[in-house]
């Protein structure tokens, strides 16, 4: 499965027709819209599904399926994980990498110190912040920003960032 991407998972049902509601995990809810069929990873299967009907509620997207014609087959998807191979994935801007791709990869500083490997990415509103987990008990939190990342070598799994001032601490 290293060659999909999730960007969505099943968490209920509408209504009685079988259509399903999505929380979205991309960037962009809207990408569904773009889509003509989905991959659905329900209890370690993979199962295919051509799309009918796609629409937006709130933060949700509820979306119609070929074959899924009642709630009992609906309800049935709940909890699936939806995928997209690599290749469909959104394109990304310059100095934009897909979260997938970060996580585990080792970050060092900027003299060569290993400074642990990156865990998670939080989103913020200014910026996002990457957490480093390094054999201290303390995440190392760095600020996902030019100032601070000096690097990202996504085939090489590695970061180098230099740390500001308090950043340690």
């Amino acid at each position: 499965m290293n060659d999909y991407f999730e960007i969505g998972k099943i968490v209920n049902t509408v209504g009685i027709s079988g259509e399903i509601k999505i929380f979205p995990t991309t960037d962009d809810a809207k990408r569904f819209g773009l889509l003509d069929t989905i991959s659905i990873m329900l209890d370690g299967k993979l199962v295919e599904k051509t799309i009918r009907s796609v629409r937006y509620h709130r933060n949700l997207v509820m979306m119609k399926l070929e074959g899924i014609d009642d709630v009992n087959a609906a309800t049935a998807l709940r909890g699936g994980v939806i995928i997209v191979p690599r290749a469909q994935a959104l394109p990304l801007e310059e100095n934009e990498y897909y979260m997938k791709d970060l996580l585990g990869i080792s970050v060092f500083a900027e003299d060569g110190e290993k400074l642990g490997v990156l865990a998670d990415v939080l989103f913020t509103g200014a910026n996002d912040v990457y957490v480093v987990k390094n054999s201290d008990a303390k995440d190392l939190l760095i600020p996902a920003i030019s100032k601070c990342v000096l690097g990202i070598d996504i085939e090489g799994k590695r970061m180098t960032v230099r740390l500001l001032e308090g950043l340690r601490e």
